[in-house]
């Protein structure tokens, strides 16, 4: 099985039904794809992935083996032990930067400048995922804003080189709380693996800076479950150490969640009410009825 990948730049085209058609597809029964011709500065990537290994290999490489996790390969005690060396920036509505004085000023110009393109595509992701599910393309950024908008904020991760990557998992299996994961991964070493029809299936490293995505809990809410955040986990790596840089579009954290109306069936109706609709629409598309209904059962009017 091979992740749906979403060319971008054929939704400005004759083939851009298609693409939309793809897209929905990859939501529905994947949860997560890969986007080439996306937007995003590939000069811009390549300057953080190496700022980022650079970090790594000057700041924090050898206080992660120095540290209590490579003991539990010794103590035998793997099972809740993550084989990762990480850092969270948060970006909107308020930056913490200024918590890590060890980032170089390159690096912040970067991180900002890659930060202010993923949050433009983050929100034509999720104008697109409105189209497919029949609401107004802002419904989610509306949803995820809150009283300052919504919250982005970015996992810097290294999974550092393991000599016994049998023993544990350089992530352990989960779902992500939030709404659109945007991940910039290494295009050397694998490890990102998602759940699918049972079983994990390995996600190859990105070449051409292809941007992977994955969807998170709450959209699966307010999609009603149409759209599924997915399982998945990071196997560690004897030969080399695996860089993810995984930017959230999340909603902020007064945003109130729930179901899009629109994608609610109705409740509180008869079925002997829904025949009578029914008698005179079985030819037709169901979507009307189930609408009608639920302004019956909401009061107002008879729906039909």
């Amino acid at each position: 099985m091979e992740i749906p990948v979403i060319d971008f730049s054929e939704l400005d085209g004759g083939n851009r039904g298609k693409t939309m058609a793809l897209l929905h597809q990859a939501c529905e029964q994947w949860g997560c794809f890969k986007i080439e011709n996306h937007g995003v500065d590939k000069k811009l990537m390549e300057k953080v992935k190496n700022f980022v290994n650079s970090h790594y290999e000057e700041n924090l490489k050898a206080g992660f083996y120095a540290s209590d996790v490579p003991k539990c390969l010794e103590t035998g005690k793997t099972s809740d032990v993550d084989w990762e060396c990480t850092f969270f920036l948060c970006h909107r509505p308020k930056s913490n930067i200024e918590d890590f004085p060890n980032l170089s000023n390159e690096l912040r110009e970067l991180m900002e400048e890659y930060i202010a393109q993923l949050i433009k595509l983050a929100e034509k992701i999720s104008e697109l995922m409105c189209e497919n599910l029949g609401l107004e393309k802002d419904h989610i950024k509306k949803a995820f804003s809150g009283k300052n908008g919504p919250s982005v904020g970015t996992k810097v991760a290294k999974y550092p080189q393991c000599p016994e990557p049998e023993r544990v998992r350089g992530l352990r299996e989960h779902t992500d709380a939030g709404g659109i994961i945007l991940l910039l991964q290494d295009d050397q070493v694998p490890g990102l693996e998602f759940l699918k029809d049972g079983k994990y299936v390995p996600i190859p490293p990105s070449k051409n800076n292809k941007i992977f995505v994955n969807i998170g809990d709450q959209i699966e809410v307010l999609s009603n479950g149409r759209y599924r955040s997915v399982w998945h986990r990071v196997m560690t790596d004897k030969n080399g150490s695996r860089l993810s840089v995984a930017t959230f579009y999340n909603p902020a954290g007064d945003a109130a969640i729930s179901p899009a109306p629109k994608l609610l069936y109705p409740e509180g109706f008869t079925f002997g009410d829904y025949l009578k609709l029914y008698a005179a629409t079985k030819f037709q598309e169901k979507e009307p009825r189930f609408e009608a209904m639920k302004n019956l059962s909401n009061g107002h009017g008879n729906g039909f």
